[in-house]
């Protein structure tokens, strides 16, 4: 007799958006709902990265753009543009990305560490590099990069 359940691996999944050419992966047991691109209310004095609020079905939830978050250029919302709903420590707040990919399932053997880059690039907000076929797909940590320390997204929470 063999012990299937010892030798089972485990396995996550991840849905995997597009933003500035990169593939990032996002815990999808964090995701709780993608919709197209609308706007949002602007809050006064919030960083450029916080867009502002909108309205998902009587809850206020905070929206920021993951570009200027991550320090990139922005570039035009079109039509693949998303928000990509997350839940973090029981609160909502919305991602907005340059487009969906796909849906990515992984056994948790073939996450990688992140390299140490040095002091010149903030790798803070990934858990994890995944190479998948002839691509490599960067695993965010949303409770990282949405963290409530963070006054801005704080206070529109």
């Amino acid at each position: 007799m063999s012990d299937h359940a010892g030798s089972e691996e485990l396995q996550s999944q991840y849905l995997t958006v597009n933003l500035a050419h990169e593939e990032y992966g996002i815990d999808i047991l964090a995701v709780r709902e993608i919709r197209g691109w609308t706007p949002v209310t602007r809050i006064p004095q919030s960083p450029p990265y916080l867009l502002g609020v909108l309205n998902l079905r009587g809850a206020i939830v905070p929206v920021l753009d993951l570009r200027l978050r991550f320090g990139v250029e922005r570039e035009a919302y079109t039509d693949t543009t998303v928000t990509v709903i997350v839940a973090v420590d029981g609160r909502s707040f919305g991602i907005v990305v340059d487009a969906v990919s796909d849906v990515l399932d992984a056994a948790d053997s073939q996450v990688r560490p992140v390299p140490d880059m040095g002091t010149t690039v903030d790798t803070e907000y990934l858990r994890g590099l995944i190479g998948v076929n002839e691509r490599m797909v960067l695993l965010l940590d949303v409770d990282r990069l949405l963290r409530l320390h963070d006054k801005s997204l704080e206070a529109a929470a």
